[in-house]
């Protein structure tokens, strides 16, 4: 995910504290869908290949959007891309993506959609080698960021050019630096909670 945009139109605030006494950043402050994500999923370790390519094709979809909008179509993509398993999304002919193209419930574009389908057939090859999931995971850092404000939070680091340039070698598409930090931000391979954060280290992957 994207970080959203600060709420606050003046110095960027770090933390924002709540009625219930914990500490947020600004984006994930104010909406309650955005706020039980990042209490309950955001930043958390996920190393299982159906989880991984969820969150590679949601991110894919995400691009030029706010993740607000991708949060609250979750639900209706997970239906539409029958619960993002690559073995069956692999095998969408045309008649998949008219179907797709036509579902209101999700982002009708039409090259995101095609990506989904390539990526899944991706994912499948890569099952030969050593699969999607451990692939993106060997691109860990071995430090990680410590941010005190939001805008201290890169958007791209080298670790994700280089699994941008690995994706796309191995046939992935709309997998670009921006979205692939993004992606280890969202399943915990770096850990960009703010450090006065309730959320920093939740992970366990990070302990500081």
């Amino acid at each position: 995910m994207t970080q959203e945009a600060s709420h606050t139109t003046t110095a960027d605030p770090g933390v924002v504290v709540g009625e219930d006494g914990l500490a947020r950043p600004a984006w994930a402050a104010v909406d309650p869908l955005l706020r039980d994500y990042y209490d309950s999923e955001w930043g958390m370790r996920v190393t299982d290949e159906r989880g991984v390519f969820e969150r590679v094709s949601l991110e894919g979809f995400q691009a030029g959007l706010s993740w607000a909008t991708i949060l609250r179509k979750r639900p209706a993509f997970r239906a539409a891309f029958d619960d993002f398993d690559p073995d069956v999304i692999a095998a969408y002919t045309e008649t998949d993506v008219e179907r797709l193209m036509g579902d209101a419930g999700i982002v009708r574009n039409r090259q995101k959609i095609q990506a989904a389908i390539t990526n899944a057939r991706a994912t499948i090859r890569l099952r030969e080698d050593m699969g999607l999931a451990r692939l993106v995971w060997s691109f860990r850092p071995e430090t990680t960021p410590r941010p005190r404000t939001f805008a201290e939070i890169p958007t791209k680091s080298a670790e994700s050019l280089a699994l941008s340039k690995e994706l796309r070698r191995r046939g992935f598409a709309f997998v670009g630096p921006t979205t692939m930090f993004a992606l280890m931000e969202a399943i915990g391979i770096v850990d960009t909670h703010l450090l006065d954060s309730h959320r920093r280290g939740s992970s366990g992957v990070w302990t500081s």
